[in-house]
């Protein structure tokens, strides 16, 4: 697809212009690739791909994770960041990370979410970040993240689920312009554990958080059966559907909207955005990958962008 046919809205890339041009030559692409300063992307956006160099050198193949690469993706996000907090630009859009090669470099943090709080904190207290995948179709947010089962079992409890809502409310309302967002809360446990037959943690952790929710004039609901929160008319109940653990959020949004879903940050004092799938190494490198969600994800951020914070 061209440029124009995708309608971008205008954006330049943290990179290495090097790179980036080896890649353009190997898929037989025609693009127009410019280092620039961030100041400049702008006018450079129109007739070529504005790169602002990272100064780290990217020398991995495409589909061979390359360990040498950690210090350019790593480099590449928090010069993101710095970018966003010093105005040069208006969010940060990011591509899917190979955590076990970062991991390898000394990389001490779950994912991306982590480490952009960490950016954010610049040197104090760390805000919540809270991650929400979005469509069209539908918005989930996980209340405990990337973490085994297990272990979100044990951390889950009244006051993350509140805090948690309370970030995915505030976001409602500032960058996708809901004026009383409703939220729906999910059941940890089977039937939200029928009245404690299949559980106590629906009535001891999760109901309590809405209770409180509500008192703050929060439009809460639940905790409800998580089998029966996603069909078509459910969905039309809330605006965002606030889930205990990482699979019974993703599973549903990236059924019904793989191609076009989009991670949100939700909590940082920037707006960041990032496709809601992972590194595709399989086919990275043969021209084969769909670039809707990484669209989908530059036209959330412009939106996003164009609201008051």
């Amino acid at each position: 697809m061209r440029r124009a046919e995708l309608e971008l809205p205008p954006f330049y890339v943290r990179g290495d212009c090097g790179s980036l041009r080896a890649r353009a030559t190997a898929l037989g692409l025609d693009v127009e690739i410019a280092e620039v300063r961030p100041e400049d992307a702008l006018a450079t956006f129109a007739k070529a791909l504005p790169v602002a160099a990272t100064g780290q050198p990217a020398t991995a193949r495409p589909g061979k994770p390359d360990d040498s690469s950690a210090n350019a993706a790593v480099a590449s996000i928090r010069q993101a960041v710095d970018d966003v907090v010093a105005g040069r630009a208006g969010a940060v859009v990011t591509n899917p990370i190979a955590k076990s090669v970062l991991y390898r470099a000394g990389f001490r943090h779950p994912g991306h979410t982590e480490f952009l709080a960490e950016l954010a904190a610049n040197g104090g207290q760390p805000p919540q970040p809270v991650m929400m995948l979005w469509s069209p179709a539908l918005a989930v947010v996980p209340v405990t993240i990337h973490l085994s089962l297990r272990d979100a079992i044990a951390q889950l409890s009244t006051d993350l689920i509140v805090s948690t809502a309370r970030i995915v409310a505030a976001g409602l309302k500032s960058r996708f312009g809901i004026a009383r967002p409703r939220l729906a809360l999910s059941g940890l446990n089977p039937h939200a554990g029928e009245d404690g037959s299949l559980g106590t943690e629906d009535q001891a952790i999760v109901k309590p958080a809405v209770d409180i929710l509500r008192a703050a004039g929060i439009d809460a609901s639940g905790p409800l059966p998580a089998d029966t929160m996603f069909h078509e008319a459910a969905r039309k109940t809330y605006d965002c559907a606030i889930c205990m653990y990482h699979d019974q959020a993703l599973i549903p949004i990236k059924t019904l909207a793989f191609d076009d879903g989009v991670n949100v940050t939700l909590g940082l004092p920037f707006i960041r955005t990032s496709p809601d799938h992972g590194t595709a190494f399989d086919i990275a490198g043969t021209g084969r990958a769909n670039p809707s969600s990484l669209v989908a994800a530059l036209r959330l951020a412009a939106r996003m962008a164009m609201r008051p914070a």
